[in-house]
């Protein structure tokens, strides 16, 4: 796939020090003008002061600043699908174990419905046990949580009345409603690891897979087509037909004041540095790029980087 070929997402502003009432509106109007094909959510429940597990994954690694404040991710798009007419609505996204399922997927079908059908659900296991322990959940738990939260949409989602049963969740013979507009895509994050369960279940369940490009240039390129290709093959061995599902990498940037080294990792550096590595992601394969410039303290406000966004859109449009 071509870089001319990849779709453009953005992340709405929902960090500590934005206005809430006017920022994530006019991000998701001017995201939508400028030729975006989605906008994105993101959760985080809290920022723990001495949480247990660092931000990644190296000791002493302290949680960000900008991860003080995470909006609620559904309130957001919420907001975003009343501003807009045509962009997507993304969350990547939400973690199954700090949700009730039934909860949760009556309000995917509900933001779903406002939208007129434009909503995609981004879920995955989670990492933080701070935030499990705040949703009464355990780390152990959490991939248990995720296929569970799945067979609950495929359930509550499908025609009443709704009868289903798990550990967690019983539900005899209930009309739920709303129902979606038609079917929400849900995407799983996770590693692409041969053999590991994390990629089953991509494989097996999921609508697409949304990576994380780490690695700039050719290798990482490389890497995440190597992975791509064994999710859709997996795919293919369980019987689904793996034309159909989507590749969504996430794109965490970072600007530095120079370019940065060799040995970066990908989507941090300068501009021209970005746009090699959303050029990397088009060469891996990838559907569409979420570009994410919300977890930064570089922008000292959301027109500021607004403006940087668009400019990321032009320069996509002109290759």
């Amino acid at each position: 796939m071509s870089s001319a070929t990849m779709n453009l997402g953005l992340r709405l502003p929902q960090r500590l020090g934005v206005d809430l009432r006017h920022d994530v509106v006019d991000a998701a109007r001017t995201a939508e003008a400028a030729g975006y094909a989605s906008v994105w959510t993101y959760e985080r429940l809290l920022f723990p002061e001495k949480p247990v597990e660092p931000y990644v994954e190296q000791p002493n690694v302290p949680w960000p600043e900008h991860s003080r404040q995470a909006a609620d991710p559904l309130a957001v798009l919420t907001a975003a699908a009343v501003a807009t007419e045509k962009v997507r609505l993304g969350v990547a996204l939400l973690v199954a174990a700090l949700h009730t399922p039934v909860q949760l997927a009556k309000a995917l079908a509900t933001v779903d419905q406002i939208s007129g059908g434009r909503v995609i659900a981004g879920m995955g296991t989670g990492w933080s046990t701070d935030e499990f322990r705040a949703a009464g959940a355990a780390r152990a738990d959490r991939a248990r949580f995720l296929d569970e939260t799945l067979d609950v949409f495929g359930a509550v989602w499908g025609p009443d009345p709704v009868t289903f049963c798990s550990p967690r969740v019983v539900i005899d013979n209930a009309a739920v409603l709303p129902k979606p507009v038609s079917t929400i895509p849900v995407l799983l994050g996770g590693g692409a690891r041969a053999g590991s369960k994390a990629l089953r279940r991509i494989a097996e369940r999921a609508d697409g897979w949304l990576p994380v490009l780490s690695t700039p240039g050719k290798a990482g390129a490389a890497e995440l087509r190597a992975g791509w290709e064994r999710i859709r093959e997996a795919a293919a061995e369980y019987g689904r037909d793996p034309s159909r599902m989507t590749m969504v990498v996430v794109g965490n940037v970072t600007f530095t004041d120079r370019p940065a080294g060799a040995d970066r990792p990908a989507f941090v550096g300068s501009l021209d540095q970005i746009m090699d590595d959303i050029a990397a992601a088009a060469e891996a394969g990838a559907d569409e790029l979420i570009v994410d410039l919300n977890l930064q303290d570089w922008f000292t406000s959301t027109p500021q980087m607004l403006e940087t966004a668009v400019e990321i859109r032009e320069r996509v449009a002109a290759w």
